[in-house]
């Protein structure tokens, strides 16, 4: 995301959102007002710190093999992992809405496309233990760690698949679960962002919650957002300006949102 794209797509986030005062569905207030914006503490927010001070304070570097579409901070493929949880991983505050997500919806099963180091899979895991967690990672030295750190802190609910995410998808089948969360952070290209959509579509149920990242990363992402949005079986949509989340709910009016978080 060049400078003046950040400023430019930010200015224009803060001149369209609202709070919970500008939202008259009673599905999007209860959501901002019960999840989002509950201030509570929380004991695993505790857990997600620990988790992260752990990989903050490994030294030792790996060679990641990127198949997305890369990195504006690392020149090279050679990467303190100190530095990848500083600076590609979730933000602390992002993991703890996402955990809240989570324990609001109580998915059934979720699938996370672009593990990296787990920060995000652990928010995952903590937001409904009982939950079955799928999530896919392509780069087999960034994936041994992620493993080492859900099994440290005993994750036990989580599936990490070392895999090229458009195959994975590609033979996966429709799920049964009525309720499930899918979280998309593989892969910052329009491409593949719209691929991984038409390829879950076959997935959805009334219940389902996609949670797009990035979504203002580059011009193209906006414009596969812009896509993702007018598809005639997405109903709802909230842009949080890093996420966009999507909802199929077929009792509801389309109607898209831009919340401040």
């Amino acid at each position: 995301m060049t400078l003046f794209f950040s400023i430019q797509s930010y200015g224009q986030f803060l001149w369209k959102s609202k709070n919970q005062h500008g939202v008259h569905s009673p599905f999007v207030f209860d959501l901002v007002t019960k999840c989002f914006y509950d201030k509570t503490s929380k004991p695993e927010y505790l857990q997600l710190k620990k988790y992260r001070n752990e990989l903050l304070q490994n030294k030792s570097s790996i060679e990641v093999t990127d198949f997305g579409a890369g990195s504006r901070v690392f020149k090279s493929n050679k990467r303190p992992i100190s530095k990848i949880a500083q600076t590609a991983g979730i933000s602390p505050k992002r993991a703890e809405l996402l955990f809240r997500i989570v324990n609001y919806f109580q998915p059934d099963s979720m699938l996370e496309i672009g593990t990296s180091l787990g920060l995000a899979t652990s928010a995952l895991s903590r937001g409904n233990p009982k939950a079955t967690i799928t999530t896919l990672e392509g780069c087999p030295e960034t994936a041994k760690i992620a493993q080492k750190q859900f099994e440290k802190f005993q994750l036990k609910n989580i599936l990490l698949q070392t895999t090229e995410f458009s195959t994975y998808l590609k033979n996966r089948q429709p799920t049964t679960n009525n309720r499930q969360l899918i979280y998309f952070d593989g892969n910052h290209s329009k491409a593949a962002t719209l691929q991984y959509f038409e390829l879950l579509l076959p997935t959805i149920t009334n219940e389902t919650v996609w949670i797009f990242d990035d979504i203002h990363w580059s011009t193209a992402m906006t414009e596969a957002w812009e896509t993702i949005k007018k598809h005639p079986k997405v109903k709802v949509t909230i842009d949080t300006f890093q996420w966009g989340l999507v909802f199929f709910r077929s009792e509801q009016e389309k109607e898209h949102f831009v919340i401040r978080v």
